[in-house]
């Protein structure tokens, strides 16, 4: 696992507990969990980037998956796709790269059918981003 993989791992942790404790600050856990500064910074920031832009992914997700809405997906993929969903709209990542890191993420932490409901989900978002 690289280091950024680690550290995306640590940020879906945090957001999978804003879920359930919205208030809990999660800093010293990035810390203990990462130890590394420029892991950290990067789970920092994707962390910080999917709170401030969340009613934004959560709309986009909404809107690309057909059929389901946020409340009727598992804690486990919603996180997992409001992740990848903010490195496809706003991150350098490349779009290939933040949708493998999201399939790797649902195989380790979803159930047997989240990796190709988080691949179709995304799939499809960065089609529709790259057609506008």
């Amino acid at each position: 696992m690289t280091r950024r993989s680690r550290a995306r791992q640590v940020a879906f942790q945090v957001l999978y507990q804003d879920d359930f404790n919205p208030a809990n600050d999660q800093a010293d856990f990035l810390q203990r969990r990462l130890r590394l500064p420029e892991m950290i910074e990067f789970a920092r920031e994707l962390v910080a980037g999917v709170r401030r832009r969340r009613d934004e992914l959560d709309r986009a997700i909404a809107q690309t998956a057909a059929n389901w809405t946020l409340d009727r997906m598992s804690p486990t993929d919603r996180n997992v796709l409001r992740l990848g969903a903010y490195e496809i709209l706003h991150c350098d990542t490349p779009d290939r790269v933040a949708i493998d890191e999201a399939i790797e993420l649902a195989k380790r932490f979803g159930s047997a059918q989240s990796a190709a409901f988080v691949n179709g989900i995304l799939d499809r978002l960065m089609h529709e981003r790259q057609a506008k």
